[in-house]
C-alpha cells in the first residue's frame, strides 16, 4: 500500500507543479517575464530535490516487498527521469532562464518541449506504478 500512496502523492505534486501552476503563472499580466521565470526556476529546484524523496521511498517501498516487476520498473524509470532532470536538464533550463533574466539573448532551443516530454514519460510511469499496485491493494 506504502508504493500506491507515493505513487498518487507524487502524481498529483507532479501534475500540479508542472502542468497546472506553472502555466498558469504566465497568464498573469502583472507578473513580468523575468520574475515568472525566477519564480518558476525556484519552484523547479525545490520540486526537484521533493521527487528525489518520492523516489527514493517509492523505490524502497516497492523493493522492500517485490510484488511486481512492473510495477517497480515504472518507478525505476520515473526516479532515472528525476536524475536526469537533475542533471542535465534543469541546470541547461536554468542557464538559459539567468540569459534571459540579465536581458541577453537566448538562441532557440527546444530544452522546454523536451522538459514536457520527460514530465509526461514520468506521469505514465508512476499512472502505470499507481494502477499495478491499486490492483494489488484490490487483490488482498
Amino acid at each position: 500500500m506504502p508504493g500506491f500512496v507515493l505513487a498518487l502523492l507524487w502524481i498529483g505534486l507532479l501534475v500540479g507543479v508542472s502542468f497546472l501552476a506553472t502555466p498558469v503563472k504566465f497568464m498573469a499580466p502583472s507578473l513580468s517575464l523575468p520574475v515568472a521565470l525566477d519564480v518558476g526556476r525556484q519552484t523547479f529546484a525545490v520540486f526537484n530535490r521533493v521527487e528525489w524523496l518520492l523516489a527514493a521511498g517509492l523505490l524502497v517501498a516497492l523493493l522492500v516487498r517485490p510484488r511486481n516487476h512492473a510495477a517497480t520498473a515504472g518507478a525505476a524509470l520515473a526516479s532515472v527521469l528525476v536524475v536526469l532532470e537533475a542533471a542535465w536538464l534543469l541546470p541547461a533550463l536554468d542557464q538559459r532562464v539567468g540569459m534571459i533574466i540579465a536581458g541577453q539573448p537566448v538562441p532557440p532551443s527546444h530544452l522546454h518541449d523536451v522538459y514536457i516530454g520527460v514530465e509526461l514519460l514520468k506521469l505514465a510511469a508512476l499512472i502505470g506504478v499507481a494502477l499495478i499496485a491499486g490492483r494489488q491493494i484490490g487483490r488482498r
